[in-house]
């Protein structure tokens, strides 16, 4: 399986960085679990980034554009090589009411 530099932490901290709240999902009050689909090809880039499960469409595409920028991975190995792999990715907008 694929890795993201650092792991699972780091993966959460650059999401928490990065994801911008859309105004229209904000003004409407939508949250939810955004699933992101791609596929990390054998030198660690991310291509082909899809949404697989939506929630409404400011969220996915703010979701789509995270998944975009984010580093090189490490790529997933069979045999001693490095392969492409589909990877899921769930992306979580959750509105603070404080």
């Amino acid at each position: 399986m694929p890795e993201y530099p650092g792991g699972i932490p780091a993966l959460s901290a650059f999401l928490s960085e990065n994801i911008k709240y859309p105004k229209s999902a904000l003004e409407d009050s939508i949250s939810g679990r955004v699933i992101i689909s791609f596929i990390v090809e054998k030198n660690g880039k991310i291509s082909d980034v899809q949404v697989a499960r939506s929630v409404h469409p400011s969220l996915d595409e703010e979701a789509a554009r995270v998944v975009k920028m984010m580093p090189k991975w490490t790529p997933g190995i069979q045999n001693g090589k490095p392969v492409r792999v589909r990877f899921t990715l769930p992306v979580n907008f959750k509105l603070n009411n404080r």
